[in-house]
C-alpha cells in the first residue's frame, strides 16, 4: 500500500486501484456513486463545502481510481480535542460493479494514515443498523459499536454508532495494512 504512483496517489492491491485526493474534477463520477449507494445523498453543493475544508486541515477526501475511473470514495472530519484529535468518517462508497473487492478496504488504510498523520488518537463513524456488510468492514479495522442514533437515516433507520481508539499506538496502522 505504500508504493506511489506517478501523480503522488497510493497504489493498493485490490486489481490496481489507485487512491489519491479526492478534486473537484471528480464530482461528476463521485456524486453518481453517490446516489447509487445512498437512497438520500449529499448534493454537489455539499461535497463543494467539504472540499473547501481539505485547505484548512479539518477534512481529508479521497478517491479510489481503476485507470481514470472512479470506483469508490471516502472523507474524514478531523475535530480537535484536548485529549487527542477524532476522526469522523463522514462517507464511505464504492461503485456496485466494484464492491467485494478491497476498494473500500484500500480506502479506510488510506484514511487511517490520514487520521493518524492529523494525530487523531481515536476515529467514529455511523453505519446503518441493516448495513451488516459495512459493519463488518468497519470491524476489521478495530471498530466496535458504542451506541444507537435512533432513525438517523431519512428519519427512519437506526445507525449503529461505532468507534476505534488507540489509533495513534504503533502497530495500529501496521495491523489495518494487512486488511488490504
Amino acid at each position: 500500500m505504500s508504493l506511489l504512483s506517478r501523480r503522488g496517489g497510493q497504489a493498493c492491491r485490490a486489481g490496481s486501484v489507485t487512491i489519491e485526493a479526492m478534486h473537484r474534477r471528480h464530482l461528476r463520477e463521485v456524486l453518481q456513486i453517490e446516489g447509487a449507494a445512498y437512497p438520500k445523498s449529499w448534493s454537489r453543493s455539499v461535497f463543494d463545502s467539504e472540499l473547501a475544508q481539505v485547505a484548512n486541515g479539518s477534512r481529508q477526501y479521497l478517491v479510489a481510481r481503476r485507470g481514470r475511473q472512479v470506483v469508490g470514495y471516502g472523507g474524514i472530519w478531523i475535530v480537535p480535542d484536548p485529549d487527542g484529535a477524532q476522526a469522523h468518517v463522514t462517507n464511505l462508497a464504492v461503485a456496485e460493479a466494484y464492491r467485494r473487492q478491497g476498494v473500500a478496504s484500500c480506502l479506510m488504510v488510506a484514511l487511517a494514515r490520514a487520521a493518524v498523520d492529523a494525530g487523531c488518537a481515536a476515529w467514529t463513524l455511523e453505519v446503518r443498523a441493516t448495513s451488516t456488510g459495512a459493519q463488518a468492514l468497519y470491524r476489521q479495522f478495530g471498530f466496535v459499536p458504542a451506541g444507537v442514533r435512533k432513525r438517523y437515516y431519512e428519519n427512519t433507520e437506526d445507525a449503529i454508532v461505532m468507534w476505534c481508539h488507540d489509533i495513534d499506538q504503533p502497530g495500529y496502522l501496521t495491523r489495518v495494512e494487512q486488511n488490504v
